[in-house]
């Protein structure tokens, strides 16, 4: 049996204490519109574990890469980008995966189709008497051949 969990939430100050950065730099990160924290009933800001993953990235890139906001804020859009992309693309490869799959059942039925065919003809051209009802045998004597060389 499957337990479900409860998702938690943190506050800003858990979350500013977690990241060992203060509160307003949170604030303005939000402001800046790279992280965007649920609200409870009284305003306060629930941090959820998706949030808490994107805002050690975005912690990752100012603080260690030293990019500033507008660059981050470029990168994450382009690896929304990308992420979209990937799954078009892995959409593409399924469906190009089961047409090949088609395709490829297609063939073998039109080689078993044509092999049954060529059998059958087979079949009738061994069935067929030759003229007259009689089977012509011919036999070479090759022990009475002469070969002729040009000088």
């Amino acid at each position: 049996m499957k337990i479900k969990r409860k998702k938690g939430y943190f506050s800003i100050s858990a979350v500013s204490k977690m990241f060992s950065v203060h509160q307003q730099t949170i604030r303005l990160y939000e402001k800046q519109g790279l992280i965007i924290p649920k609200r409870s009933v009284g305003n306060t800001r629930l941090f959820s574990e998706e949030d808490i993953d994107r805002l050690e990235e975005v912690i990752y890139l100012t603080h260690e890469l030293g990019i500033n906001l507008a660059g981050v804020e470029m990168i994450l859009k382009l690896k929304k980008q990308m992420r979209t992309m990937q799954k078009e693309m892995n959409k593409l490869f399924e469906y190009t995966n089961k047409q090949l799959d088609k395709e490829t059942e297609a063939s073998k039925q039109i080689i078993q189709t044509s092999t049954q065919r060529l059998l059958q003809i087979k079949q009738q051209n061994q069935e067929v008497p030759e003229p007259n009802n009689q089977k012509s045998s011919q036999t070479v004597d090759i022990d009475n051949w002469e070969i002729e060389y040009e000088e």
